[in-house]
């Protein structure tokens, strides 16, 4: 396939996504809060800077927490802990409920600056405030600005490879 070319068959498109599910990766979910809270879960989430701390979030156009996430200007991140699969699945499905009801599923805290909800038991936590969107094909790739973040003694990760969880264990 010509990489500089869009995938032309269903073939090809199938063999991106092969090859782009051999790189393994964390799992979190991003929310956002104030009238109407929403989470998905994401493992499209890196660090970018350490002066000044920044991360990024790649979020699909079509998905609802692109224009939430514009909208309010703050996010947060939970870094999801091995035992929390589950977790992830809800925020992934799309027949969850939408709002402060799909909260009601999980243990949760709200960030002490965004108030956006932080998962209970995740690995690490970030609030962030919304420095820059870029353009990323069918995705925005946001940028944040750390405004506060928490991390618990728990290194047991869960991880996304080849479209499946799997769990990581430090020891």
């Amino acid at each position: 396939m010509d990489v500089q070319a869009k995938p032309s068959s269903t073939a090809e498109t199938q063999l991106l996504r092969s090859c782009f599910s051999a790189y393994a990766t964390g799992v979190t979910v991003v929310t956002v809060g104030g009238d109407a809270p929403h989470g998905m879960t994401a493992n499209s989430f890196t660090t970018v800077s350490l002066d000044p701390p920044l991360v990024l979030v790649c979020v699909g156009r079509q998905a609802i927490m692109h224009g939430l996430l514009a909208e309010t200007g703050t996010f947060a991140i939970s870094v999801l802990a091995a035992e929390q699969e589950g977790v992830a699945r809800f925020f992934a499905d799309k027949r969850r409920p939408l709002g402060a009801e799909q909260f009601e599923a999980v243990d949760w805290v709200p960030g002490q600056i965004t108030g956006a909800p932080l998962i209970r038991g995740a690995l690490a936590h970030f609030e962030c405030k919304l420095r820059a969107g870029y353009d990323g094909g069918d995705h925005t790739i946001f940028v944040g600005e750390l405004l506060s973040l928490d991390r618990h003694l728990d290194d047991k990760a869960l991880l996304f490879h080849l479209g499946r969880f799997h769990q990581f264990d430090s020891e």
